[in-house]
C-alpha cells in the first residue's frame, strides 16, 4: 500500500487508504454494571495503551492540555456506551480560556478519536501563575455541548449548557442536572505514567424506581442506596483508576462487592481516526479554485487531520475547487 499521506496516482476520491496510524483495539474498554435491586448503574472505562497512542499523536501540547484531552476521550466513551444509535456521539467545549476547544467522538462500535486546541500565550500565562490548572481555568467562559449524529436521515441529538465547575466532571454533572434532570457522579483521570498515557472515567447514574430496583424500597430507600454508591465510589484514587495492573472487575469488586454487584458485557474500544484521502479530498472541493490556489505552496496545498495530525499533501492535479470542476 501506498502512503495515503502523499500524492499518488490513485485518485484522491477513490483512495480511502488508512494513513499510517496505530491499528489498536482494547477489547474490554468499557465495563458496564449495575447494582442488585439498587437504583444505581455505571460504566467504568479504563483506555490503557489506546490513550497513549491517542494522546501521544499531540505531543506538541503541554502535559495539562493532553490530561484535559484524555479525561474528555474516557468521558465520551462512558457515555457513548450508555446509548443506543449508529453513528457518533460526541463532547464538544468551546470557550474562551487557553484552551478555546476541545472534541472527543466515539462511534457506536467504539472508535474513538479527540483533539484539543490551545492558543500558546494565554496557556504559557496560566501555567505561569497556575502549573497544574483544572479544566474550568483552561477552558474559560463559554458552553459544553453532547451530540449524538446518526447522520442525515435521523434527526440529531443535542444538549448544550454553559461551561461551569472547577473540573470536567463538575461540568458534566451540571450537564445532567440541567439537561437530562438525572442523578450522576462522574470521575475522572488522566496522566503520564510509567507505562505512556492512561486515561479514566467512573460513571454512575441513578435510574428511575422501575425495572431492577427492590419493589418493596420505598423513595427513601433508594435514595440511601444511591447516596451509599455515590460514598463507595468517591473514595476510588486516580492512581486506582490508571493501574494497568489492577483488573477493571477487580477495581469494581472493591468498591461495590457489598452492594450487589453485578457486571454486564464489556465493551471494545479501538483508534478511532477516519480520515483518508478520500474524504479531505471532498472537503478541499468545496472550496472555490481561487482559495484552492491561494492554499498551495510548492505547488502542492497540505492539510492536517487535527484528529491524528497527519500532513496530507495533494498534487495541483489531484483536486479542483468549485469553479474548476468539469
Amino acid at each position: 500500500m501506498t502512503d495515503p499521506t502523499r500524492p499518488s496516482a490513485t485518485p484522491a476520491f477513490l483512495n480511502h487508504d488508512r494513513p499510517p496510524v496505530p491499528d489498536l483495539v482494547v477489547p474490554r474498554g468499557v465495563q458496564p454494571f449495575h447494582l442488585h435491586l439498587r437504583p444505581v448503574r455505571g460504566r467504568l472505562v479504563r483506555l490503557g495503551p489506546l490513550a497513549d497512542a491517542l494522546l501521544s499523536r499531540h505531543a506538541a501540547q503541554h502535559d495539562a492540555v493532553l490530561s484535559l484531552m484524555g479525561e474528555a476521550l474516557a468521558l465520551t466513551a462512558a457515555l457513548a456506551t450508555a446509548l443506543k444509535f449508529k453513528g457518533s456521539f460526541s463532547l464538544q467545549a468551546k470557550g474562551d480560556g487557553p484552551v478555546p476547544m476541545l472534541l472527543a467522538d466515539c462511534t457506536e462500535g467504539g472508535a474513538l478519536r479527540g483533539y484539543a486546541r490551545a492558543d500558546a500565550t494565554k496557556l504559557a500565562t496560566m501555567l505561569k501563575a497556575e502549573p497544574a490548572p483544572p479544566a474550568g481555568a483552561l477552558l474559560g467562559t463559554g458552553y459544553l455541548a453532547f451530540t449524538c449524529d446518526q447522520g442525515p436521515d435521523m434527526d440529531r441529538y443535542q444538549g448544550i449548557v454553559a461551561l461551569e465547575g472547577v473540573t470536567l466532571a463538575d461540568m458534566t454533572a451540571s450537564y445532567f442536572r440541567s439537561s437530562e434532570q438525572l442523578q450522576s457522579r462522574v470521575f475522572l483521570a488522566c496522566a503520564r505514567t510509567d507505562a505512556g498515557w492512561r486515561a479514566a472515567a467512573l460513571v454512575l447514574e441513578k435510574v428511575a424506581g422501575e425495572g431492577g430496583v427492590d419493589p418493596a424500597a420505598d423513595a427513601e430507600a433508594q435514595e440511601e442506596a444511591w447516596r451509599t454508591a455515590v460514598i463507595l465510589a468517591s473514595t476510588v484514587k486516580a492512581e486506582e483508576l490508571l493501574d494497568d495492573g489492577l483488573a477493571g472487575e477487580r477495581l469494581l469488586h472493591r468498591l461495590f462487592h457489598e452492594e450487589g454487584l453485578a457486571l454486564d458485557r464489556p465493551r471494545a474500544l479501538s483508534y478511532g481516526c477516519r480520515c483518508s484521502r478520500a474524504r479531505l479530498a471532498q472537503v478541499l472541493e468545496g472550496f472555490p479554485q481561487d482559495d484552492l490556489d491561494h492554499m498551495a505552496e510548492g505547488g502542492a496545498i497540505t492539510m492536517t487531520c487535527e484528529f491524528c495530525n497527519l500532513d496530507f499533501r495533494f498534487g495541483p492535479d489531484e483536486v479542483a475547487g468549485r469553479a474548476g470542476r468539469a
